[in-house]
């Protein structure tokens, strides 16, 4: 999805304070210890960032069964398997508790059926593919394993977020030392900070989408799930004066 295209940045340099009307000139009686009244001369600027982070999880669901005539024969071999999905998961650093396993157990006609499910939740794709491609191999057409399913943890959400509007901010900053620049002044300390437009698309949350087909690679898998954000910034900086010739030079 583009991102739709933004107004033209807007910039305004007041090098010169305003002369307001005599008649609303009401002086103020001085106070000790207040921050000095800004000067007047401002400059004006608005700037924008976008980035982009790929997601950091990954989800597996592993499916096996058994049918057999005898209850406690479909139990044990759907439970010898699982033993080893486990025991594989483990040995590949697997923590147990990103590991799920859901059992149902049912009578079909005069017979027994025993089907679990196992989830696997990795942050290291890499690990995923191992245990992935191990299990395939040992366990063969015994078991089915679903393509994975990629997503943004909340932290890695808000961290995006975060470094956007960062990014943004130091843009702006980065314009307004420009546009002082090009007047001979000297950046001063900024007067004002706002965040104006945040959006985000692509990606998503933890949520399995039924849309998405089975037949995508594992890096088209990843494309899609990579989030966007973008954010414009509106700031208002001081300009505190002529640069010094060791300014310009630096």
């Amino acid at each position: 999805m583009a991102l739709p295209a933004l107004p033209p940045a807007r910039v305004f340099a007041e090098l010169v304070p305003a002369q307001a009307p005599s008649s609303i000139l009401i002086p103020k009686p001085a106070v000790r210890d207040s921050p000095p009244a800004p000067s007047g001369r401002e400059v004006h600027v608005s700037g924008s960032a976008e980035l982009s982070a790929g997601p950091d999880r990954a989800r597996v669901s592993l499916r096996l069964g058994s049918r057999k005539d005898a209850a406690g024969a479909a139990r044990s071999s759907v439970a010898r398997r699982l033993q080893y999905i486990a025991q594989s998961a483990r040995q590949q650093g697997v923590p147990e508790e990103d590991v799920t396993v859901t059992e149902d157990f049912s009578r079909v006609g005069n017979a027994y059926q025993m089907e679990a499910e196992v989830c696997m939740v990795f942050s290291d794709f890499g690990k995923m593919q191992n245990v992935c491609n191990l299990l395939t191999e040992k366990l063969g057409s015994s078991l089915t394993i679903r393509p994975p399913h990629f997503y943004h943890s909340p932290e890695a959400v808000d961290t995006l977020r975060r470094q956007v509007c960062v990014a943004a901010v130091g843009n702006t900053r980065h314009k307004a030392q420009e546009v002082c620049r090009v007047f001979g002044q000297a950046l001063g300390r900024p007067l004002l900070i706002r965040e104006e437009e945040a959006k985000e698309w692509g990606g998503h949350l933890d949520r399995q989408l039924s849309s998405s087909p089975d037949s995508l690679t594992l890096q088209e898998r990843i494309q899609d799930a990579t989030a966007y954000a973008s954010c414009r910034v509106f700031a208002v900086f001081e300009i505190k004066g002529k640069a010094n010739r060791r300014t310009k030079v630096l």
